[in-house]
């Protein structure tokens, strides 16, 4: 009997998954189901941004093809959603009143933005898309159009949230030539990912860059006025002291929200997302599985080491999704029927595949044009709250060593850098405008490696004279698209294959399908290469 599996959600988690089981859809030994609420099949969540601010196009980033699955014989139900799971029966009721029956679900059904509370703006808590004329959440393409319209006009964007995607937006609204305000409580921008020194430097580069802050205020309300027809479009955000900031457009950038209401009414456990074991299965049966935004990795087990003690909701970075995509996938492909193992007595057994590794906490990385910033791990310790070390070896704990900070500060050129160390290996840094010293430590971090014992060496990376000899040789194995996993010699050997572009190299080895972060480097690469080939080229 061929195995039914349906997927609810189609965004990028999803996508990736469908991409690893197409072979088997197409082979016949999956009968594949996607329902996807949106008209449109999976795209680039990530870069609607973009696409918002005229940089890129809803069909740039896309990432299925309907027509194409739907020929590989895998079901494509698009604009639909799903009403009620019903375990028992293991069926799907649809909103049309259809079933679809399942064998595996897998929900991937993604986290919706959070509505802030503010006088004048209520809408319904199940249905946050539905937000007034001029107030947008940024999650979708219809919301890219909204802020596209703004921008085209160079308009005004208020943005509330000091969060990445609000930042990246706001950076990408004003170079294009929108006036835009970041409206956020908190003494600086990206308040939980960035240090204080890191948080003043960025704020300055926001406003070099020509974005305006609210810094450490907090909204109360909005006002609507009747225009072109519309009889409540948005006016102005009002602040607690009783400012009113007007604009065309408010980007509410003010976090996400796994959507866990399906899982919650079947019976599934939820907190702060879909909880899962470590094989992201939703259901003691190892029937349904979760992925991506919607996903919170919570075995239960008091002595799991990963678990214990850890609040940590989903994971909410495109990457860790991707892989859990992938693990899934092999999941699935394992429980098929062909591939499931006989014993005597012809009794058959579901082979256990090993859990899939913990992933590291996640590497925050700001991507515009002229601003880098990179943050990871354990920012909070200060220069001196570990300096000198205690008597009995200044550990935080016995036997451990003690925790190191090393700074680096040139506010004049914008520049910034921090190193959290222990034993010499890095348990935390903060990087703004240090491009080069960034993609180091982030890749020591990813390692573990331990640091140079002069840190001074990894701060004079982005030196005028580093950069007059240019780059050191990098690790062909180092990762250079940490999304897809994409290596730098992957990289380096499809340009050589004669991959002339970033999405040809895209095509050919995923670099820079996500985030985005990585494109600029792949085009560096490219021109490198071009630049080689031509000097070789006999006269």
């Amino acid at each position: 009997m061929v195995e039914r599996v349906v997927i609810v959600g189609f965004g990028p988690v999803a996508a990736r998954l469908v991409d690893e089981v197409r072979p088997a859809v197409r082979e016949g030994r999956l009968d594949l189901t996607v329902i996807g609420a949106e008209g449109v099949a999976a795209y680039n969540r990530v870069l609607v941004a973009d696409v918002g601010t005229g940089r890129t196009s809803g069909e740039a980033i896309g990432l299925a093809d309907a027509a194409q699955l739907r020929g590989d014989g895998a079901t494509v139900l698009l604009g639909r959603t799903v009403r009620r799971i019903d375990r028992a029966r293991r069926t799907v009721l649809l909103d049309d009143g259809t079933q679809e029956p399942f064998d595996r679900l897998v929900l991937a059904t993604g986290a919706q933005a959070v509505v802030p509370t503010l006088a004048g703006l209520n809408p319904d808590p199940a249905a946050v898309h539905l937000l007034p004329p001029g107030v947008t959440a940024l999650r979708d393409l219809e919301d890219a159009a909204k802020l596209r319209a703004v921008v085209g006009s160079r308009g005004r964007v208020v943005v509330l949230g000091g969060g990445i995607l609000g930042i990246e937006a706001a950076l990408a609204a004003a170079e294009e030539g929108a006036d835009v305000t970041v409206v956020h409580h908190g003494p600086h921008p990206l308040a939980r990912n960035l240090d204080p020194g890191g948080g003043r430097m960025l704020a300055s580069a926001l406003q070099t860059n020509g974005v305006r802050l609210a810094s450490d205020v907090r909204s109360t309300g909005v006002v609507f006025r009747p225009s072109a027809g519309v009889r409540h479009q948005f006016h102005a955000l009002v602040l607690e002291d009783g400012t009113e900031l007007p604009a065309d457009l408010l980007l509410l950038s003010c976090g996400v929200r796994a959507r866990t209401e399906l899982a919650a009414g079947c019976g599934l456990g939820v907190d702060k997302g879909i909880l899962v074991n470590h094989r992201l299965e939703a259901d003691v049966e190892g029937r349904i599985f979760a992925i991506g935004d919607c996903a919170q990795v919570a075995c239960g087990d008091g002595g799991c080491a990963e678990c214990s003690g850890s609040s940590a909701g989903p994971a909410g970075l495109i990457g860790p999704g991707w892989r859990q995509a992938e693990y899934v996938a092999r999941r699935l492909l394992e429980l098929a029927p062909r591939r499931q193992v006989a014993f005597a007595g012809g009794t058959t057994a579901q082979p256990q595949a090993a859990p899939l590794a913990p992933e590291r906490p996640g590497v925050m990385l700001l991507k515009a044009r002229g601003l880098d910033m990179a943050s990871a791990g354990n920012i909070s310790p200060e220069l001196w709250d570990a300096w000198p070390p205690e008597r009995d070896g200044g550990g935080d704990s016995p036997g451990r060593p003690p925790i190191q900070v090393a700074q680096w500060a040139d506010p004049e050129h914008g520049r910034y850098a921090k190193m959290v160390t222990r034993a010499g290996v890095l348990e935390g840094l903060v990087c703004v405008g240090m491009p080069r010293t960034a993609a180091e430590l982030v890749l020591l971090y990813e390692r573990g490696a331990e640091l140079p014992a002069d840190r001074t060496a990894l701060f004079r990376l982005d030196s005028v004279e580093q950069q007059d000899d240019g780059p050191a040789p990098a690790d062909p194995d180092s990762t250079l698209c940490r999304c897809s996993g994409a290596t730098l010699g992957g990289v380096e050997n499809a340009i050589a294959g004669g991959c002339s572009s970033v999405e040809e190299v895209s095509a050919c080895t995923r670099a820079g399908t996500g985030c985005g972060g990585c494109k600029s480097r792949i085009g560096e690469l490219i021109e490198a290469y071009a630049s080689v080939a031509v000097r070789a080229v006999p006269k």
